[in-house]
């Protein structure tokens, strides 16, 4: 594939925001008329700071600040995920909410894009704090949230039962069961099957799409997964399953190898007993930088954004880069890898299986009419593959990489409905 590209500023970003507008720019020169219209996906609609008071435990008050923002309702309501993370700030969940925006167009959903956080650690929380915690987060939001207007979902340190708690708060204030609030809730409470593992599924598909087409075999191919959570784990299962070897992996806690290939399953359970993958028997230890520079034929960024860096650009020795986290690769370290023909299947596209699949519950929901786990993963399969290979046509007809290719083709559907509605009044 052809990968030319314009340049991007010297100054490299360092905050996802300025990330996110550096793609945006790069895109906007290919959007013709459209391209007029482009500062409306330079500034977010609607963001809501939060002030989040709760009694702890031992009787005292903490406060937390929390955060939803609103990028883009052109297309639908907003939709994007919920984070707890101490380092969650405005400009992240602007960014988040950016790319939510992107996404939810790329893949051709009826979504516009949103985000929102608290800035705590969950784990220094009880859980009934944790509840406290979420269920004041979500009075204070419920201003704007709502199953037409933006709907939350899991992201970083949050599950279904934060989900749980969400969607039964925002019931009790409306006076209704609003199960189509929130997505990735329980089965029980109207949630859907397959959403749990849903973005490591997707990411799988899309990267045997592309190793295909890149007449990689996924037999036999030498994985390096960064980050072993929800996303990551799932995809590791997926790839071996398949019959790749996974041979290193890296949390929050440092950084394991085997160059046999890691036993998946087992490394879960050790995670799960321990907390981290710190001391597992059966790998050996590396540093973060060794980590970097392993020979692979796959690299799974399933972390946090900013990891993948022009030094660790590099010295990459890897063909395929698969991006399940979000905003995971710096703009300059993008311009490095497509000079030296590493191919990247962006975020917007790679991790979106979770988003397709909180589509298909907030379908669900409103209809009270489930799908079976087989009908979800035979429609992720078909939304995600569809996606994949109108992004894929269009970097060759343009000469561009996948990421540019995927802000064109949902840059044309957001600005397009922008154009459509109109101003009002």
């Amino acid at each position: 594939m052809s990968q030319k590209n314009l340049s991007y500023a010297s100054e490299q970003p360092d905050t996802p925001w300025q990330t996110y507008l550096a793609q945006v720019e790069r895109v906007i020169p290919l959007l013709g008329e459209l391209g007029t219209l482009a500062e409306t996906l330079r500034r977010p609609k609607r963001a809501l700071i939060v002030d989040i008071p709760i009694q702890m435990d031992d009787g005292s008050y903490r406060h937390f600040e929390g955060f939803r923002v609103q990028h883009s309702l052109a297309r639908g309501p907003g939709k994007g995920g919920v984070r707890f993370h101490p380092n969650v700030n405005l400009e992240e969940v602007m960014a988040l909410a950016a790319w939510m925006t992107i996404k939810n167009a790329a893949v051709n959903l009826p979504f516009g894009g949103a985000k929102g956080g608290v800035r705590v650690d969950p784990r220094s929380l009880s859980r009934r704090e944790l509840e406290k915690l979420t269920r004041r987060y979500t009075s204070e939001i419920g201003l704007i949230i709502g199953p037409q207007q933006d709907i939350p979902a899991p992201d970083v340190n949050t599950d279904a039962q934060i989900m749980a708690w969400m969607m039964d708060t925002y019931s009790m204030n409306s006076g209704s069961a609003a199960t189509g609030v929130v997505t990735g809730k329980p089965i029980d409470l109207g949630g859907s099957l397959g959403r749990v593992k849903a973005t490591g599924r997707g990411l799988f598909l899309t990267g045997c799409d592309a190793a295909r087409r890149l007449r990689l075999p996924i037999p036999g191919a030498r994985l390096v997964l960064q980050g072993f959570g929800n996303v990551g784990g799932t995809a590791a299962e997926l790839f071996a399953s398949a019959g790749a070897k996974v041979i290193a992996v890296e949390d929050d806690s440092g950084a394991v190898h085997n160059s046999n290939g890691l036993d998946i399953g087992a490394l879960q359970k050790y995670r799960a007993a321990n907390g981290s993958i710190r001391g597992y028997a059966g790998a050996e230890p590396i540093s973060t930088d060794n980590f970097w520079q392993l020979d692979s034929e796959i690299l799974v960024l399933a972390a946090l954004e900013g990891q993948l860096t022009p030094a660790r650009a590099q010295a990459l020795k890897t063909r395929l880069v698969l991006e399940g986290a979000n905003g995971p690769t710096l703009p300059a370290a993008d311009d490095i890898l497509a000079q030296r023909d590493i191919l990247v299947v962006p975020d917007v596209i790679c991790n979106a299986g979770g988003v397709i699949v909180s589509y298909f519950e907030w379908v669900q929901d409103f209809s009270s009419y489930f799908w079976s786990e087989d009908e979800i993963n035979r429609r992720l399969e078909q939304i995600h593959v569809e996606a994949f290979a109108r992004i894929w046509e269009a970097a060759e007809r343009h000469g561009v990489t996948l990421r540019t290719a995927a802000f064109l083709v949902a840059c044309e559907r957001i600005l397009t409905a922008r154009k459509e509605r109109g101003l009002y009044p």
